[in-house]
């Protein structure tokens, strides 16, 4: 499943020619990391005063939404975000989620998905695990939302500081670098490489 993308080192690119809706495409990494944080604060609090959920409930189903990200983060970025380019259609959608950020990696304003954008996600995953799970959704959606809060740091640490000498992070760090400059068929996962070692593809 190979994409069109050539990775750059510097610079900016543009989606829009109108100026309003380029500048709605660009987030500062801070704004949606303190916005889930707060979100998922929230909504623990309504679980334990309003639902009746306990501390252990809360925890359980917290580490379970944040392992549950991991599986979409991975999902979503090999298939919808590197999705065939077949149609002229998909080519302007890929490149719009993401082709931009492989053609201009270190353009700090767009590694981040806008925050009413992804707000509005949020409220439909929570619509969704309300559907499947009922009260118990208040303790596994502030993990799913802080999962996504988490990739965000991650990735951001990835293209915009500079690298760690060693540790977990330099892993981290090297896998995604892999995937942006070497192998973009390969090493979706950024938090993780869990689900890349499952489906193989971890990099060569």
């Amino acid at each position: 499943m190979k994409t069109q993308f050539k990775a750059q080192n510097t610079g900016q690119g543009t989606i829009f020619k109108n100026p309003v809706l380029e500048k709605l495409t660009k987030t500062h990494i801070a704004a949606p990391i303190t916005a889930f944080t707060l979100v998922s604060s929230y909504v623990v609090f309504k679980g334990f005063t309003q639902y009746n959920l306990v501390v252990w409930q809360i925890a359980a189903l917290f580490l379970a939404g944040l392992f549950l990200f991991t599986f979409v983060e991975y999902i979503m970025h090999r298939f919808l975000f590197h999705m065939d380019e077949s149609t002229d259609l998909r080519k302007k959608v890929v490149y719009t989620m993401h082709g931009v950020h492989h053609d201009h990696p270190r353009d700090k304003d767009r590694l981040a998905m806008p925050v009413p954008l992804s707000l509005t996600l949020a409220f439909l995953f929570f619509l969704l695990y309300r559907l499947i799970l009922g009260d118990l959704v208040y303790g596994f959606l502030p993990g799913f939302l802080m999962g996504y809060a988490s990739y965000l740091g991650v990735h951001y640490m990835v293209h915009a500081v500079q690298p760690p000498k060693k540790g977990f992070w330099k892993y981290l760090w090297i896998h995604h670098g892999i995937h942006h400059y070497k192998q973009q068929e390969r090493a979706f996962g950024v938090t993780t490489t869990i689900w890349d070692r499952i489906f193989g593809t971890m990099p060569k």
